[in-house]
């Protein structure tokens, strides 16, 4: 006989209720204690599953708290064609910069960015789930921005992410300053004036 107790909604097959209820019990353990103080057994306690349940999908708490992570944020858009550079920032970040401000995610986020410090091999699994997916639908807005001629064929797409996405991870992590749209914006058009045509450069128009 199995130990959970959950009482799971219908609809979903059993094993996937308790996948379910295990990332929303590691997110809320996150949020309230931090990855350092999380253990699978608060966890298993929470989502009413037993340990060996966990285990299953599972093989330590800082993938677990990847995928759950990884889960809350999954609902942001794809790349947008607008045909403005502008226009499709805003669809990519605001959604984004939204869920960020929603709950407090910074103690989760920091926990995270701690373990990848120490652990190569979890530190290229978070790379590749949290980072490069999301750097991958910037640089295609950025190189069709360039294709259109809003930006120079020159412009240094890498540098120009890490100015676009390291605001919000800024006040994200130090709580600082709110993360809304009017910030979000801010940061947009700032980097947008640091790297589109100046009135002197031949080609492209401004965005």
């Amino acid at each position: 006989m199995s130990t959970e107790t959950t009482t799971f909604r219908r609809g979903r097959p059993r094993s996937e209720r308790a996948r379910q209820a295990i990332l929303e019990a590691t997110v809320d353990l996150l949020l309230e204690r931090g990855l350092t103080a999380m253990s699978m057994d608060a966890v298993a306690a929470v989502a009413g599953v037993s340990k060996a349940t966990i285990y299953r999908w599972w093989p330590t708490k800082e993938t677990l708290a990847m995928d759950a992570l990884y889960q809350e944020w999954a609902t942001s858009p794809s790349a947008a064609d607008t045909g403005s550079l502008r226009q499709d920032l805003r669809h990519l970040l605001y959604p984004w910069a939204a869920l960020a401000a929603r709950r407090p995610y910074g103690r989760a986020l920091a926990g995270l960015l701690a373990e990848v410090r120490m652990k190569p091999d979890f530190a290229l699994e978070y790379r590749t789930r949290f980072v490069e997916h999301r750097r991958d639908q910037g640089q295609l807005i950025l190189q069709r921005a360039i294709a259109r001629g809003e930006i120079p064929a020159d412009t240094r797409i890498e540098v120009t992410l890490d100015l676009l996405y390291g605001p919000v991870y800024h006040r994200m992590l130090h709580g600082h300053a709110p993360i809304d749209e009017a910030f979000v914006g801010e940061v947009i058009r700032t980097v947008l004036d640091g790297i589109r045509p100046r009135p002197h450069d031949s080609g492209a128009a401004a965005p």
